[in-house]
């Protein structure tokens, strides 16, 4: 039975699965190890997501630096020492081989700061009030006025 092209599907159990043990293995080794590369000394990273590919060949990293800032160098840094931690991984984590690592800037923190920034600005605050006046008000109106709907003969 083939597969129909275009329809990309979410990915199943085993792939959140395996995602979630390499997220919380490199969260382990980010914590526990220092590295000499100067890009990532004294940088606290937060791995926030890991999509392994549905081969699991590859896997996309998210990563943001603790407390923000330029994530560019540590991008960088993190291709540089993507060999010792490969290496790391296959040590902690029981998979048949261990996916080439695709480090990636988690962007949704900065998409979600600058969502709450516009709901926050007056002109959305006087827009959301009254829009609420008006949903309310036309449920009310709704409410009291008598239906006229007819039942048909029996």
């Amino acid at each position: 039975m083939a597969r129909k092209a275009g329809k990309a599907q979410p990915p199943g159990q085993r792939l959140l699965r395996i995602g979630e043990e390499l997220r919380h293995t490199l969260a382990y080794i980010f914590e526990r190890e220092t590295f000499r590369d100067p890009a990532l000394a004294n940088v606290r990273i937060t791995v926030t997501e890991v999509r392994p590919s549905p081969d699991l060949r590859h896997a996309r990293v998210y990563i943001v630096p603790l407390g923000g800032g330029d994530t560019t160098p540590v991008l960088e840094g993190l291709k540089r020492v993507k060999p010792y931690l490969r290496r790391e991984m296959a040590n902690r984590v029981e998979l048949r081989f261990i996916p080439d690592l695709i480090f990636v800037a988690d962007e949704t923190f900065d998409e979600a700061e600058r969502i709450a920034r516009l709901l926050h600005k007056p002109e959305v605050w006087r827009d959301l009030a009254h829009g609420e006046d008006t949903d309310s008000e036309d449920a009310d109106d709704a409410a009291s006025e008598p239906s006229h709907e007819t039942k048909p003969d029996e």
